[in-house]
């Protein structure tokens, strides 16, 4: 259909660390946890509410597995911007279930880890381009964090 777009954009910190497993076809896979907050002040009462909403989200490039599992923890904050996806399945008592989750793969999907140690360090899934302008600069990074092995 011409004109539409699912495209998903995502703050967030992570739940848990990213669990990466491998696929049959010995590709590697990430799945993230990730926590949306929204706060406001109730107007009967005055006091501060808080309301988390939790995102499944599924990586397939091989290079951002590797950033994610290398860089990616409990607690990191995290830009993503991905496509919604939703599965229907059968469970064990044989009931149908809808499961939500946010893909990245392909050249629409964006990872950027986000936070003091790796402000502006963005990856992108289109062949794992690197934008200049995102790279950490000196005053952000010492050279100890700084590793030849970046996938990147």
């Amino acid at each position: 259909m011409a004109g539409s777009l699912n495209k998903v954009l995502l703050i967030g910190r992570l739940g848990n660390d990213p669990e990466i497993k491998q696929m049959t076809n010995g590709k590697s896979v990430a799945r993230l946890s990730v926590a949306t907050s929204e706060t406001w002040k109730d107007k009967n009462s005055g006091e501060r509410k808080e309301k988390t909403e939790w995102h499944r989200v599924v990586i397939f490039n091989e290079g951002l597995v590797g950033v994610v599992q290398q860089y990616l923890k409990k607690g990191s904050q995290v830009y993503i911007e991905g496509q919604i996806q939703t599965t229907k399945y059968t469970d064990n008592n044989g009931q149908e279930k809808y499961s939500t989750q946010i893909i990245l793969q392909g050249y629409n999907s964006t990872l950027t880890m986000l936070g003091a140690s790796n402000a502006s360090s963005k990856v992108e899934d289109s062949s794992m381009n690197q934008d200049s302008s995102s790279l950490p600069s000196d005053n952000n990074v010492s050279s100890n964090e700084l590793d030849d092995e970046v996938p990147f």
